[in-house]
This record gives structure tokens, C-alpha cells and sequence, in this order.
């Protein structure tokens, strides 16, 4: 839950004043607003008094790719989470496109560019946490215009998967999207599975 001060770090605050009725009717039935419609301190779900949720941490690869919070409207995602399972490790990386260090598109109208960007910065996020495509176990890859990019798409995933010696390769689905931005013509997610402590990759 939210309060009325915190910006859990770096997010912007409800604005109360902007709230449509239906947004209204909707923080208190979730119980962020209160009844004299003001946004009520943020509380710790009774589950979480005894079950703590499960640990997390943030992934990122600032040399590569900047991180969504700074852009000059933030957004509300973290480019990777990492998460511990007993002696798994597991990566669940957002969805990732042609941008660079500063959060600027790179490669404007050359979707084979793009993809080697992409590809480039899933691979940073990837060296973060000391793993590589070997543990990619999916992908789901956006294409703003399968008809016309997929054949493109398909032979630079090909190639770059055979440079890596990937076998198998990862599980995948393609779909097409209206990305995030105009100018970006793919984007992919992925979730990477590996052995803590240096062990055997599964």
C-alpha cells in the first residue's frame, strides 16, 4: 500500500485533486484511500506479518541500458528481478529494447539493428547476475509488424542463437505489438534459470 508521502523511492504520489470518480471508487475498495478521500498510510499485509514475501532484487546494467525510473517520466518497472530458490537461481527480465545508457532509442528504422541492440542489452542484464543465453530457458518477442519483420527477426535469432552454440534453444512466442514508442520496432523478454553457487547449469 502507499502513503501519502512516500514515493516508495522514486515513483510519483497519488495526486487526490486528479482522481476521476471511477479511479476514486476504485483506491477505496483497495483501501488506499480513506474515507475523507485522503491516501491512508501504507500498511503490511496481514499474510505478510507471518509469511514474509518472497525476496527479491533488482537487476540492472547501467552501461548498457539505463534504468526505467530515470526517465524523465518515470516508469514503474525494474529491468530484471532476481529471485532464489533453494540452490535455483531464477531471472525474469522485462521486456527489452533497442535503448542506451541515457534511455534513448538507438537504431531508428533498422529493425535488424534494433535486434542486435536487444540483444546486447539482454545479454548486460544477463553478465549482472553471472549468467548467459545458456540459461535462458523462454523468450516472448514483440515485433511491432510481424508480417514484415519476423523473416529479419528469424534469421538474426538463428544466427546469433548458432554463434552461441544454444542447444536446445530457448521456448518462444511471437507476437506482434504496438511497443511502448513509435520508434522501437522490437522488444523481448526472457527468464533465465540457473544454479546457485557456480554449480552444473540445469
Amino acid at each position: 500500500m502507499l502513503d501519502s508521502t512516500s514515493t516508495l523511492g522514486k515513483g510519483p504520489q497519488i495526486d487526490v485533486a486528479r482522481l476521476s470518480p471511477g479511479e476514486e471508487e476504485e483506491l477505496r475498495s483497495m483501501g488506499i484511500l480513506g474515507e475523507d478521500g485522503s491516501v491512508r498510510p501504507r500498511i503490511t499485509p496481514a499474510v505478510h506479518r507471518t509469511r514474509p514475501p518472497l525476496e527479491k532484487r533488482s537487476v540492472s546494467a547501467p552501461h548498457m541500458l539505463n534504468e526505467a525510473f530515470d526517465y524523465s517520466r518515470p516508469s514503474s518497472f525494474s529491468r530484471a528481478l532476481a529471485m532464489e530458490f533453494g540452490d535455483v537461481r531464477v531471472l525474469l527480465i522485462s521486456g527489452t529494447a533497442s535503448v542506451d545508457e541515457q534511455g534513448f532509442s538507438v537504431h531508428e528504422g533498422d529493425f535488424r539493428a534494433q535486434c542486435w541492440r536487444t540483444y546486447g542489452n539482454i545479454t548486460a542484464l544477463l553478465e549482472a547476475e553471472d549468467m548467459t543465453w545458456h540459461d535462458i530457458v523462454r523468450t516472448s518477442c514483440y515485433l511491432r509488424d510481424i508480417e514484415r519483420d519476423y523473416k529479419d527477426f528469424n534469421e538474426i535469432r538463428t544466427a546469433f542463437f548458432d554463434w552461441l552454440g544454444l542447444d536446445p534453444v530457448p521456448a518462444s512466442t511471437g507476437i506482434q505489438a504496438r511497443l511502448c514508442r513509435e520508434d522501437l520496432l522490437v522488444e523481448i523478454e526472457a527468464i533465465a534459470i540457473a544454479r546457485r553457487d557456480g554449480g552444473e547449469r540445469l
